[in-house]
This record gives C-alpha cells, sequence and structure tokens, in this order.
C-alpha cells in the first residue's frame, strides 16, 4: 500500500532498462519504496539496474518481458500480481526510431508504432485490470510533448505518441472511482541515450528531472504531468496554429 504521502511501496517497471524509469525507482527507493520489479528483455543491462537498486537497499526482482510480444503480457504481469500486491506500474518502453530510414523501410516505421502504442495497449489494459482487482494502486504512462502534434521531423514517434496519449487517458477516465490512479507523463526532449548526437530542443531536461515531477505528481494524485511545466503553455500553442503556419516551423 502507499504510504501517508501517496508514494508506493512496491513498483513494476515496464522497461526496465529505460533511463527516465530507472531515475524515478532511485528517487522512490531513496524515499519509500522497497519492493521493485524490473520488466525487460534479460540482458546484462538489465541485470545491471537490478543490481544498481538493490545497492540503493530495495528488494529487486526481474521479470521477462518484451513489447512485441503482447500474447505474452498476461502471464508476465500476471507472475508480478501472484507475488503481491504492486503500489504503482510505470509504463516506461519506448524507442524513437530514425525517421527518414523509417519513411524508406515502412517494417520499421511498423515496429515503433508496434512498441510505442500497440505493445503499451497490450501491457497498459492487463496492469489496469490487475490494479483494479487489488483495488488500489497508480497506473503512470510514459508520453512525449511529440504526440501533442506530430512534426515533420519525427512524426511516426509522435503519431505513436499520441495514440499512447490518447488511450491513456482514456483509460483513466474508465478507471475513475475504481481506486486505480492513471497519470500521464509527457516530457519535452530528454538528454537520455536515446537521444545522444541529436540537436537539442528547447526546454531540455533529464532523467532525473522527469523523476521528480514524476514523484511530486504521485503525491498530488495529478493527471498530466508535463515536464518541464513549461511545457504546458508552449504545446498549448503550438496545437492551436494554423497548418500552413505550423509547417514553415523548423521543426
Amino acid at each position: 500500500m502507499k504510504d501517508a504521502f501517496g508514494l508506493p511501496q512496491s513498483l513494476l517497471v515496464l522497461g526496465g532498462t529505460s533511463e527516465i524509469a530507472l531515475a524515478t525507482a532511485r528517487r522512490l527507493v531513496a524515499r519509500r519504496t522497497r519492493t521493485v520489479w524490473l520488466a525487460g528483455r534479460p540482458s546484462p543491462a538489465l541485470d545491471a539496474a537490478a543490481e544498481q537498486l538493490r545497492g540503493l537497499g530495495a528488494e529487486v526482482r526481474t521479470v521477462a518481458f518484451d513489447a512485441l510480444d503482447p500474447e505474452s503480457h498476461e502471464a508476465a504481469l500476471g507472475k508480478v500480481f501472484a507475488e503481491g500486491d504492486i503500489d504503482l506500474v510505470l509504463l516506461a518502453f519506448g524507442i524513437l526510431g530514425d525517421q527518414a530510414h523509417d519513411e524508406r523501410e515502412p517494417l520499421n516505421a511498423v515496429r515503433v508504432a508496434q512498441t510505442n502504442y500497440t505493445g503499451a495497449v497490450s501491457a497498459g489494459l492487463v496492469a489496469a485490470r490487475s490494479l483494479q482487482a487489488q483495488g488500489h494502486g497508480s497506473l503512470v504512462v510514459l508520453s512525449s510533448v511529440a504526440g501533442e502534434r506530430a512534426r515533420r521531423a519525427n512524426f511516426i514517434y509522435g503519431s505513436s505518441k499520441a495514440g499512447l496519449d490518447a488511450f491513456a487517458q482514456g483509460l483513466g477516465d474508465a478507471l475513475h472511482g475504481t481506486g486505480v490512479h492513471v497519470m500521464v507523463v509527457r516530457p519535452g526532449f530528454v538528454r537520455s541515450r536515446m537521444t545522444e548526437g541529436m540537436e537539442e530542443a528547447p526546454l531540455a531536461t533529464t532523467p532525473e528531472a522527469v523523476a521528480t515531477a514524476i514523484e511530486l505528481g504521485l503525491r498530488r494524485r495529478s493527471e498530466t504531468v508535463w515536464v518541464p511545466g513549461a511545457l504546458r503553455m508552449v504545446m498549448s500553442a503550438v496545437r492551436h496554429l494554423p497548418r500552413s503556419v505550423f509547417r514553415r516551423l523548423p521543426v
């Protein structure tokens, strides 16, 4: 169960090697979280992430999970929930892709969509059902400002995040009143391995800053969190720009 401050004592990370997810896990373990499950493809990176969190005092277990294999999601997540209640599920997996290359190779574009959207729909619904069955818990979904309005430079990724964002909002509405809280997190450009070598966008942030915002959002039981907060107003303006103007912007 969550503590008096609204922070989880148990955490399941879907996308166990995500830099944002691990920054969040470290922050929560430093507060109240004692049990952490890292779900991801078996790899040295997943094992190293688990060891890092164990070094901070958490009880950490790993479970094999593949976003691109939705038929396995029920069994993988069922294994976790069978061991006890989970206070927080952090859905943090996703890939950026390579826009120029993926436009020429549609199957690569489909992989981006399947990972970021259809994989998340499957895992999100399975997690939500388990949280609802136990009668409490939060589902935090890592979306992106890229989903607010698809840009020429990354419309494949942006469209997948737009679908994820809409799904998470609808899921939150469906679960309202059940004891399950859904929070959508919309970071801007995050300095991480995934964006290494890319030109940095204005209002860039870090995994640690996103983790801080997630903790605050959990305390407040927020439904939507922007990181940094100034992006809320920026994207509101961008969303309402006429299309003829928007397509001339260098984005």
